[in-house]
Parts: C-alpha cells; sequence; structure tokens
C-alpha cells in the first residue's frame, strides 16, 4: 500500500521540533540532524521549506511571538492581568524566552535577520502602552517603550533564570504566589499616575 505524503504535516513536525531544538542548544548548537530525526523528515525538506539553520531559528522565534502577541496583547487598563496572562503563558511555553534568550547570546546588540519584522512586531505593543499613557490610564512619566521592556522583565525574569527564583525567592507554591504578588505590586507602582 503506497503511503500519502501530507507536506503541511511534515512542516508542522519539522517546526516543532526546530522549537525544541533551537530553545535547548541555541542557534550555533542546534543541528539539523537532529531536527530532521525528531520529525521524522528528510533533512534536505528542511532547507527546501524553510532554508538555512539561521533563517529556521528567524521563523521560528517569530511565529513565536506572533503566538504569544495573539493570546496575551498588552492591555494598560489592566496591567495585573496582562501581567497573570503573561507570566502563566511563559509558564506554559518557556521555549519562547529560551528562543530570546539564545538569539540575544548568538546576536547580541548587532543588527537581527528580521529586525524590521520585529520593530513592526513590538511597536504595535508600544502603540497599546502609548494609547493607555494618552488616556492618564498609566503614568506617561516612563517612555512607552521603556515602560513595555520593564514590565516584560520584570514579568519573565523569573522564567529565564528559574534558579535564581528558587534560590531567592523560594520553591514552594506559597513562594512563587509571593513572588507573582510582589511583581505585580512593583508593576502597579511602575505604571501608577
Amino acid at each position: 500500500m503506497a503511503t500519502t505524503r501530507d507536506p503541511e504535516a511534515t512542516r508542522a513536525r519539522i517546526f516543532e521540533a526546530a522549537v525544541a531544538e533551537f530553545a535547548r542548544h541555541g542557534i550555533a548548537g542546534a543541528r539539523i540532524d537532529r531536527i530532521a530525526a525528531e520529525a521524522k523528515a528528510n533533512k534536505q525538506l528542511i532547507y527546501a521549506y524553510f532554508g538555512n539553520k539561521a533563517q529556521l531559528f528567524s521563523l521560528v522565534l517569530s511565529r513565536s511571538m506572533v503566538h504569544l502577541a495573539a493570546a496575551v496583547p498588552v492591555d494598560p487598563d489592566d496591567i495585573d492581568g496582562w501581567l497573570d496572562r503573561l507570566m502563566d503563558y511563559h509558564a506554559a511555553h518557556p521555549e519562547l524566552l529560551r528562543l530570546l534568550y539564545w538569539e540575544g547570546i548568538e546576536y547580541g546588540t548587532a543588527e537581527l535577520p528580521d529586525e524590521a519584522e520585529r520593530r513592526q512586531h513590538y511597536a504595535l505593543k508600544v502603540g497599546a502602552m502609548q494609547d493607555g499613557q494618552d488616556r492618564g490610564v498609566i503614568t506617561d512619566a516612563i517612555p512607552a517603550p521603556d515602560l513595555l521592556f520593564l514590565l516584560i522583565a520584570i514579568a519573565d525574569w523569573a522564567t529565564v533564570v528559574p534558579q535564581m527564583s528558587r534560590i531567592l525567592a523560594g520553591s514552594e507554591d506559597t513562594d512563587r504566589d509571593r513572588l507573582r504578588a510582589s511583581i505585580k505590586e512593583a508593576a502597579r507602582r511602575i505604571v501608577a499616575n
């Protein structure tokens, strides 16, 4: 019996395998052979579908960020709720922060291959913050891009460095709840008019 090929299913398997591989090993450490093996796909298909390893990484990160933006839009009218949703999303999907961290290690301050698209992505989020500032919902003492950066940083750092969170804040559920409450209180103070 002949097997039916499903290019979309193959692309999806490759993509999922690439997310895991890049999150574990970064750009330099990732191996196309391992992605192909995990996806049960021909290595040449990866190049045909996604280009080289750097192009595949950019696509993986870009799509992951689009998923986050759709799942957790910035909400200056409900900073507490937005932070809860953001922290919950990253707890459930820590690979996105790992991908961003690896990207930072690999590229540092150099321009990213997809920087123009990334700027557009963040411009929408900054626009939401600016709108909140323009309406007087949150402070305008801190420029909207800086405010967004600060809020994301305090919300995500515990997921980026879980060992530091465990050592400093503790590992029990009550410790994590206390840290989350502290993060939200710090955010409220940062955005207060």
